[in-house]
């Protein structure tokens, strides 16, 4: 069995977290021979809650649940973490507007950007969850000069499942059969979910369905899914956004099917056109725990339209949060270098956040 790795998860006693750190626990994301130590972050009004969870987890009895650890402060939890899951954000209250929610959850990621700057691993992956995802990211990621931008990515697999689900229902077909969907740009109403290069049975998408039903019916539905399951249900997604945070780093760290796009939210190196310097959702392959976007697919005039809307929203957002973004990073950002920053991976030994926890930890010997 492998030595352990350290994922530190924040907003970890809310309904994504409680959907997402048990199938961590069993080894949904890592693979089924990874031990973990989850190192779970929290607001101190919510430690208790927390306290919760993780006698839960513990009461699993996970093969692969090494040790958790519970944090009050992200300085703390991130330390020595290998993998940092930022699901926590503010959600937006009676009266917010998104400018409003983007500035009070933009201190809180520049502060996690700079947590994960000063104790992290090196060679830290990091996934953005909390919304606005893809310019909490940016955030994130410009408070962290010692580290790689490419290391931090936002959450568009779960767009991408969602419209892959729909797209198998319209056909008749499951999951499975579907190959291909590309999202681009926001996580937001602007996203492009395009079926062009999608294949069912291994034949075209479009040449299968109505093309009025994909514009008019399919796109909106997928872009404004989140509001509907909301409406539904009166919460908002958490099952399915827990899937696609396991979705998208086990594709990061083990790599995509042969031949197989996935879509991730990535900072733009210029591709297809889009400003560099923003997190922006691309269609990309996963080898070695790299992540490649995949060049040469045809944009048509109808995609480009689509590209072109999301990317203003994006750019416009990053406008709102420009005084969080210090300008030593700016650099990194518009000249993108993909590299780890060490050429050491450092595990469970004896590094780390310490066992003598205020709140709880399970000390367990390696």
């Amino acid at each position: 069995m492998r030595r352990p790795v350290r994922i530190a998860v924040t907003g970890a006693a809310g309904a994504i977290s409680y959907n997402l750190l048990f199938k961590i626990a069993a080894g949904e994301m890592m693979g089924k021979d990874q031990p973990v130590i989850l190192q779970l972050i929290e607001i101190p009004d919510a430690m208790n809650a927390l306290r919760g969870v993780a006698m839960e987890l513990e009461d699993c009895a996970y093969p692969l649940l090494h040790t958790i650890t519970l944090h009050d402060n992200v300085e703390e939890g991130f330390s020595n973490c290998h993998y940092a899951l930022l699901v926590g954000a503010r959600p937006r209250g009676p009266g917010m507007e998104r400018r409003d929610l983007m500035e009070v959850n933009a201190e809180i990621f520049s502060r996690q950007g700079k947590a994960l700057n000063d104790f992290a691993n090196r060679d830290v992956k990091v996934l953005v969850t909390g919304n606005p995802a893809n310019t909490n990211a940016l955030i994130a990621s410009r408070n962290a000069p010692d580290l790689s931008p490419s290391q931090f990515t936002c959450l568009t697999r779960l767009d991408h499942n969602r419209a892959k689900g729909m797209l198998a229902s319209q056909c008749g077909v499951t999951a499975r059969d579907i190959k291909n969907i590309v999202i681009w740009g926001n996580h937001s109403p602007t996203q492009y979910p395009d079926l062009h290069h999608a294949t069912v049975f291994g034949q075209p998408a479009m040449g299968q369905i109505d093309t009025s039903w994909y514009r008019d019916e399919f796109i909106p539905r997928v872009q404004q899914r989140g509001s509907e399951i909301i409406n539904a249900r009166g919460l908002s997604s958490a099952a399915s956004a827990a899937q696609a945070i396991v979705d998208q780093m086990n594709n990061w760290c083990l790599g995509t099917e042969p031949g197989e796009i996935v879509s991730m939210g990535i900072l733009s190196d210029g591709s297809y056109g889009i400003q560099k310097g923003i997190f922006f959702s691309f269609p990309v392959r996963c080898n070695y725990g790299r992540y490649q976007i995949v060049q040469g697919l045809d944009v048509g005039e109808f995609s480009r339209q689509k590209l072109t809307a999301t990317e203003l929203e994006l750019l416009e957002e990053k406008g709102v949060v420009e005084s969080l973004l210090p300008e030593e990073t700016e650099e990194s950002h518009t000249n993108l270098s993909i590299c780890l920053k060490s050429g050491v991976t450092l595990y469970a030994d004896g590094t780390g956040p310490s066992q003598e926890s205020k709140f709880m930890s399970n000390n367990r010997v390696l």
